[in-house]
């Protein structure tokens, strides 16, 4: 049986941003909605409104593939199942609630350092905040393009 839209976007928060705290976990939840309701770029047209094609896009997401560089990736979606602090900023995320200073980030990365690069690749996303080891990034002009 597939997992539902809600169950997905749990269990991303939980692989992506586990040990992110409430906000660290929003943030990434945020990110993901805010993919699904953009209306212009590449996530409007792969994504079309959906959380599962957000999410399901090959290469947006480490916690959505089995393999990553090809070797099994055990920690992923279909392994981690979600907790209900998982569920309750899933369930958050999807009745429109944002963090304030996420602004419309539509990517996030951990850099494993302690400053964040000014712009996404490709310039399409320019940073916007930091919270806890990711930094994300709002689309630019550049995104439009894609």
């Amino acid at each position: 049986m597939p997992l539902t839209d809600l169950e997905l976007l749990a269990r991303l928060i939980r692989c992506e941003a586990g040990g992110e705290g409430d906000n660290g976990m929003k943030a990434v939840a945020c990110v993901v909605m805010n993919r699904v309701q953009t209306p212009y770029g590449e996530y409007a047209r792969v994504g079309q409104g959906s959380i599962r094609a957000i999410i399901l896009q090959p290469g947006q997401f480490v916690c959505a593939s089995e393999t990553e560089g090809g070797r099994y990736n055990p920690q992923n979606i279909y392994n981690m199942g979600a907790e209900e602090i998982h569920w309750e900023i899933a369930q958050w995320a999807i009745a429109g609630n944002r963090i304030f200073n996420l602004g419309e980030a539509l990517w996030f990365f951990n850099p494993f350092s302690p400053t964040c690069r000014q712009n996404f690749p490709s310039n399409v996303g320019e940073f916007v905040t930091r919270v806890g080891d990711h930094c994300f990034y709002n689309p630019t002009p550049a995104y439009l393009e894609t």
